[in-house]
């Protein structure tokens, strides 16, 4: 924790929470043709389900989504959060309103002093009740989760001062002066939010935050190392779903103990087939004997054929990987067919509905 010390974290008394789910996933195609980054299914359930079951267990009840892309399917699932103790309200955003821009959007729904805001495609360990008690102890108009990372190249850097206060937001270089970069979940006074300009998109790092900082504003950053993974592209994605059935993350959600696997309801694996690293085997799945899924997630009703092996991969809803074929590094859609004996290799994508022929042919490209 950065900036001055205090007692511990109290709870979250005055705070309320905004979850910015209005992103179209594109870098998680084909799966998100189907449904919203936050709805694909994630150590067998939406992923937003583990996000609002950690907001819940600190403390918060008071949730309101951000949403545009097929705004419709949160709430038809989650209703008015009733089932989870929350109480969940839902804005749908008719335009792209960028970061700070989706936030605004929300602000009449708001009434609490302080708001936590979470965009919806972050897997975190952040301490909730920390991160409050770091904002209120230095009494910030914003405090920024930053986490440590080992190739801060890969993202714009937000350094601090002695005291935590941020200084700076920069850009992506090959040289960063730091290690700590935006976890992408923050604390706001509301007061804050209100000042943000209404009805256009606002970007919250190039606008929004270089703004506070130049008006003076106290801009506190909350450094940690905890976990922290991107679900936005399909590697990240099965990592995520993997490290939740394995309880690397902590998630209040997940239907059963931390394990090496995750079987749900009707699924069947045949002796002598191997499902091992944090793997998912979705409802009525069917693994033959003799295949092995590491480090993988099969939505429902996904058929893999004997012999087969399936490595760090998604294998949508209905789909069938054929007898001996490899599938390492891949997605396949919804309803597809790989052929036996098939190798799709690190970044292949297959395509809802597409058959593949069988015969040993290689692919590494989307087909």
């Amino acid at each position: 924790m950065s900036g001055r010390s205090g007692s511990p974290a109290e709870p979250m008394h005055g705070a309320e929470a905004v979850v910015l789910v209005g992103g179209r996933g594109t870098r998680l195609r084909p799966l998100t043709l189907s449904a919203p980054k936050p709805m694909l299914p994630t150590a067998g359930l939406p992923f937003l389900t583990h996000l609002l079951s950690r907001i819940r267990a600190a403390g918060i009840t008071h949730v309101v989504l951000g949403t545009s892309y097929q705004a419709e399917v949160f709430a038809e699932y989650f209703g008015d959060g009733s089932g989870m103790g929350l109480d969940l309200e839902y804005v749908v955003e008719q335009e792209p309103l960028d970061t700070a821009g989706a936030l605004r959007n929300v602000g009449d729904r708001l009434s609490e002093p302080d708001v936590v805001v979470f965009n919806g495609d972050i897997l975190s360990g952040v301490d909730l009740p920390g991160l409050m008690h770091t904002h209120r102890a230095n009494a910030a108009d914003v405090t920024l989760h930053l986490v440590k990372v080992d190739d801060p190249r890969r993202f714009g850097c937000v350094p601090t001062d002695d005291e935590g206060r941020v200084t700076a937001f920069l850009e992506k270089t090959d040289d960063p002066p730091v290690d700590q970069v935006n976890a992408g979940c923050y604390v706001f006074r509301r007061s804050v939010i209100e000042s943000i300009p209404a009805d256009r998109p606002v970007s919250v790092e190039r606008e929004t935050f270089p703004g506070l900082l130049a008006s003076g504003a106290r801009l506190q950053g909350h450094v940690d190392a905890s976990y922290w993974l991107d679900l936005g592209t399909p590697a990240a994605f099965v990592r995520g779903s993997a490290d939740l059935v394995r309880g690397v993350v902590p998630s209040d959600a997940l239907p059963e103990e931390p394990a090496e696997a995750l079987m749900l309801d009707g699924a069947r694996v045949a002796e002598g087939a191997s499902v091992t690293a944090g793997s998912t085997i979705g409802q009525d799945c069917v693994v033959e004997s003799g295949a092995r899924i590491e480090a993988s997630t099969l939505f429902d009703r996904a058929h893999v054929a004997a012999n087969a092996v399936v490595e760090r991969s998604v294998v949508g809803v209905d789909a069938h990987i054929g007898e001996g074929a490899v599938v390492r590094g891949a997605v396949i859609a919804d309803g597809a067919h790989v052929g036996s004996e098939c190798e799709l290799l690190d970044g292949a994508r297959v395509w809802p509905g597409v058959r593949l022929p069988a015969g040993g042919v290689r692919f590494s490209h989307d087909c």
